[in-house]
């Protein structure tokens, strides 16, 4: 048995030209979810190289953007297309949030995908330790966010 469910979905409202990468984010991600976990980890891990830690807005606009264009990623079963698509979305603007994969603390089982930016969910409906992280895909050690270089280059003038 299947229970409804409202999904926001109104493409037209990301503009064209952002709806463009917005769907070329998604169709890669829907390629990537079909792989193995060890699999999709090597390429998030391969990608993240250079990217700046994400922002919460970033993130949060970025994961917006994705729910408005596509149906699989904003429905409830879509969480892993819907994290992909997003981290994807994100690192082609030269930021990265982390990736993650966990199940749920008590039981029943279920896992589940999301991002987080700055140790927050970004635009999930649960709390913050409603999921045990099983593994992420952090920014790469040794970035450095944004607002650190533009402090280190205004105390260096």
């Amino acid at each position: 048995m299947t229970s409804p469910e409202a999904i926001f979905h109104d493409p037209r409202s990301v503009p064209l030209r952002r709806r463009i990468p917005v769907r070329l984010a998604v169709g890669a991600a829907r390629l990537l979810a079909r792989r193995r976990p060890r699999r999709i980890r090597t390429v998030l891990e391969w990608l993240r190289r250079g990217a700046r830690p994400a922002t919460l807005e970033q993130t949060r606009a970025a994961r917006d953007s994705v729910v408005a264009v596509s149906l699989a990623c904003g429905g409830r079963e879509g969480c892993l297309p819907r994290s992909l698509a997003t981290i994807l979305l994100c690192r082609l603007h030269g930021q990265w949030p982390t990736w993650c994969v966990g199940a749920r603390r008590l039981p029943p089982f279920g896992a589940h995908a999301w991002v987080e930016t700055e140790g927050v969910p970004v635009g999930e409906n649960h709390p913050p330790d409603y999921f045990r992280p099983l593994f992420t895909v952090p920014c790469a050690p040794g970035s450095v966010s944004r607002e650190a270089v533009i402090h280190e280059a205004r105390s260096d003038g």
